[in-house]
């Protein structure tokens, strides 16, 4: 269908800042919009806001506005059509007190300037502080869409006040929607050994953690020889976290294994092919388990957060072990058998699988009929 209709949206969340994971539901966001629009009828023109705008517009190819900057927020709010909040984990108040006001304010801001707002697949919570949770309701009760990741965060605002009518929907994160551009994943190479991606980040305090996670990769490597394929998703943090493990593995070439490490990936989609090429994932961040299973790719959970559990409960999977409790050996075994066990994995969850990333485009296509009215 050809689009007929010209409709400015605005999109807010944590941009810009080079996290790949965010990135990617950036990525995925803005890929959705185009494929549903068109099939809406409607053109849809994103302007993101975003800590570093020039890189965003050069990234995406997008228009795009510093997200500290209020005038210029405030203009590309009043000049747009609605505004889009999400996704992410943007209403929490794990990393400090200024994630819960800022985008609360964003979507504020925007109903008083008579837009429609829209909540694209956001994580809510953790929401320590009491003083949050009516905010978090006043504001989800005068947007015109709603949509979270999870039966958790749903259940959460159905704590803070938001009711039946509240119409708040349960849909995957949008980054099981995001596809490899032009081309199907790269077969293996004959005789190569099997790539195990790895994705940590610094948590525990006392590196405990990653300390286990080198001992549980050393002993994988004594059962059979792989290629450990470090995949930073935050730079600096994750590069340097990647780079403890490294050291701790001991020399594991002995046992015919190969450690390397991705270098930054400056766009979302170099990222998920580094996945694609893994025949197993493990890892820490959530969106290194979304890559995974979006490609159909055997993975092992590290949780240090609830929404680590979330996920991999959709797909019929348990965390194999937590930050503060993981058995190397427990992790060396698992990792063994999925390597063994592939296609088994991918049969069992295969259904699953599709159903999540046909539901990751509901919500574009809810905000885009909307927009044609």
């Amino acid at each position: 269908m050809v689009a007929t209709t010209a409709k400015t949206i605005v999109l807010s969340g944590y941009y810009g800042f080079r996290n790949s994971g965010d990135e990617a539901v950036l990525q995925s966001i803005l890929l959705a919009l185009e494929e549903e629009g068109l099939t809406s009828g409607v053109d849809i023109k994103p302007v993101v806001l975003s800590i570093d705008p020039e890189w965003t517009s050069r990234t995406y190819g997008v228009e795009s506005v510093h997200r500290m900057k209020l005038g210029e927020v405030r203009k590309a709010i009043k000049n747009s059509d609605g505004l889009i909040s999400g996704g992410g984990s943007l209403l929490q108040d794990a990393t400090g007190l200024k994630s819960i006001p800022y985008y609360l304010g964003i979507i504020k801001l925007a109903q008083w300037l008579g837009k429609p707002t829209f909540v694209y697949a956001q994580g809510i919570g953790p929401v320590h502080r009491k003083m949050f949770r009516p905010l978090i309701a006043s504001v989800f009760r005068r947007c015109d869409y709603i949509s979270v990741r999870d039966t958790e965060s749903a259940g959460l605002l159905r704590e803070m006040g938001l009711r039946e009518k509240d119409a708040v929907k349960v849909v995957p994160d949008p980054v099981m929607g995001l596809t490899l551009e032009g081309a199907v994943p790269e077969a293996p190479t004959p005789g190569a050994l099997p790539i195990v991606g790895v994705s940590v980040r610094f948590w525990n305090g006392e590196r405990t953690d990653l300390t286990q996670l080198a001992e549980g990769l050393a002993l994988l490597c004594r059962r059979r020889p792989v290629h450990i394929r470090f995949l930073p998703f935050h730079f600096p943090g994750d590069d340097e976290a990647s780079r403890f493990v490294m050291e701790r593995l001991g020399n594991v070439e002995e046992r015919g294994c190969t450690v390397s490490i991705a270098s930054e990936a400056e766009h979302p989609r170099e990222m998920l092919r580094e996945v694609s090429r893994c025949s197993l994932l493990v890892g820490m961040r959530l969106h290194s388990l979304i890559y995974a299973a979006s490609q159909q790719i055997p993975l092992l959970g590290i949780s240090y957060d609830p929404k680590i559990d979330h996920f991999l409960g959709r797909i019929s999977s348990v965390p194999v072990g937590t930050t503060e409790d993981l058995d190397p050996r427990i992790l060396a075994a698992e990792g063994e058998r999925l390597l063994q066990e592939a296609e088994a994995w991918r049969k069992t969850r295969a259904v699953q699988i599709h159903e999540l990333k046909r539901e990751a485009r509901v919500p574009a296509g809810q905000i885009a009929e909307f927009l044609r009215k």
